[in-house]
């Protein structure tokens, strides 16, 4: 609940430090889960 809260604060303040902070606290296993990640962060920005 807490790290949900800090990954979307971070999303719209470091882009850099939110992947790797959800990289971190969602135990991404492998690159696919990382690239899976980035993808969804790049989509959110498009529709800002």
């Amino acid at each position: 609940m807490i790290g949900e809260k800090v990954m979307d604060k971070l999303a719209n303040l470091d882009e850099v430090a939110y992947v790797r902070f959800a990289s971190v606290y969602r135990q991404f296993k492998d690159i696919n889960v990382f690239v899976e990640e980035l993808k969804e962060l790049m989509e959110k920005n498009k529709e800002r």
